[in-house]
C-alpha cells in the first residue's frame, strides 16, 4: 500500500502511527529556580515558576505545599487555575495569588504575602495540558522563612561550691536559621583559667569546672543568626564548702532542741495525770486496823466483844502485817 506513512503491526494488522498516537502540541516543560529561596518573616515571597506549552481549553495550573520532612503525596493545595478561573483554597488562600492572572502566557509565579514561620517547606508548581502527559510538568521550590532568635531562657544546674562543677544552659524557642549561642562573663572579675570554661555554640551549654570564689559573677548568653540576636543573663554565686557544714550543724542543733522540748512536755503531762489519780500503798511497817494477832481467833474476838474488852496476851507474840510479813514485838 502506498501513500500511507509509518505503520505499526498489532496482532497481524498494520495500523498507521498517526492513528495510534494522538496529535500533541508543544511539550509541557516547567522551570523553577534551583537555588534555595529564603524570605524574612512578615515579608512577601515570590515563587517563580514558568512553563512552555500550547495552552488549550484543558489547561490547568495547581500550586500546593508540603511541610519539611514529609513526602510530596501529603501536599496540601494552595490554589487552582482551571477553565479560565482562579480558585484559592486552604489555610494560605487569603495570602496567596498569582503574579499574572490568568497564567496563560507561560508565567505561573506564586505570590505569598505576610510570610509566617510555618510557611517554611516545599512548594509544588504543576501544569497540566491534556492530551500532553508525557513530559515533566512539575517544579519544586524549597522556601525557608528567616526568623530572628526569640529571647532565650538561661538556667543553671549543678554544684555551686568551691571545687564543684556546674552547667549553664541557654535556648531560644524560635529562630531560623537555627541560632548559635555564645556565653560571655560580665564585669572586670578575673577570667577563669583555660579549660575551666567549655561552651557548645550549638546546644547553648557552658560547662564550668573546678569552681572558685572568683567564678562568681554575671554571665550573659547571646543567641544570634543572620536576622538578629537576643540575650539573657544569669548570676552565679560560688560558696565555701564550710558554709554548708555550718548550716548542717545548725539544723542538727535545732532538731535536738525540738526533741528535748517534746520529751519534757510528755514528762510534765505524765506527772499531772499521776497527781489526778493517786494509788493507795502501804509501807512495810504500817499496821492495819483490822489485823488479828496470832493465837487470837475470830471466835474469841466475837465472844469478848460483848464485854467491850480484848485482853492482851501475857506472853510476847509476833504480829505480822498482811503486806510485808516483817516481825514486830508487842
Amino acid at each position: 500500500m502506498t501513500g500511507v506513512g509509518p505503520t505499526l503491526q498489532i496482532t497481524g494488522i498494520w495500523v498507521p502511527t498517526s492513528l495510534w498516537f494522538p496529535a500533541t502540541g508543544l511539550a509541557v516543560e516547567v522551570k523553577v529556580p534551583t537555588e534555595l529561596l529564603s524570605t524574612p518573616v512578615g515579608k512577601t515571597a515570590e515563587l517563580t515558576c514558568t512553563y512552555s506549552t500550547s495552552v488549550g481549553d484543558s489547561f490547568a495550573l495547581e500550586w500546593s505545599f508540603v511541610q519539611p520532612g514529609k513526602p510530596i503525596s501529603e501536599s496540601h493545595p494552595i490554589l487552582y487555575f482551571t477553565n479560565g478561573h482562579l480558585y484559592p483554597t486552604g489555610s494560605k488562600s487569603k495570602r496567596a495569588s498569582l503574579l499574572q492572572n490568568p497564567p496563560t502566557s507561560g508565567v505561573a509565579t506564586l505570590k505569598l504575602t505576610d510570610i509566617h514561620p510555618s510557611d517554611t517547606g516545599t512548594y509544588l508548581c504543576q501544569v497540566n495540558n491534556p492530551p500532553d502527559f508525557y513530559t515533566n510538568g512539575l517544579g519544586l521550590i524549597n522556601l525557608t522563612v528567616l526568623v530572628p532568635p526569640s529571647n532565650p531562657s538561661c538556667s543553671q544546674n549543678g554544684q555551686t561550691s568551691v571545687g564543684g562543677s556546674t552547667a549553664l544552659r541557654c535556648s531560644s524557642s524560635e529562630g531560623a536559621p537555627r541560632p548559635v549561642y555564645n556565653w560571655v562573663r560580665l564585669g572586670s572579675s578575673p577570667t577563669p583559667s583555660p579549660g575551666s570554661m567549655v561552651q557548645d555554640e550549638v546546644s547553648g551549654q557552658l560547662i564550668l569546672t573546678n569552681l572558685s570564689l572568683t567564678s562568681s559573677g554575671t554571665y550573659r548568653c547571646v543567641a544570634s543568626n543572620q536576622m538578629g540576636s537576643a540575650s539573657c543573663e544569669l548570676t552565679l554565686s560560688v560558696t565555701e564548702p564550710s558554709q554548708g557544714r555550718v548550716a548542717g550543724a545548725l539544723i542538727g542543733v535545732l532538731l535536738g532542741v525540738l526533741l528535748l522540748s517534746v520529751t519534757a512536755f510528755c514528762l510534765i503531762k505524765f506527772q499531772k495525770e499521776r497527781r489526778k489519780n493517786p494509788k493507795e500503798t502501804y509501807g512495810g511497817s504500817d499496821l492495819r486496823e483490822d489485823a488479828v494477832a496470832p493465837g487470837i481467833s475470830e471466835h474469841t474476838l466475837r465472844a469478848d466483844s460483848s464485854k467491850g474488852l480484848l485482853e492482851r496476851p501475857s506472853s510476847a507474840s509476833t504480829v505480822t502485817t498482811t503486806k510485808s510479813k516483817l516481825p514486830m514485838v508487842v
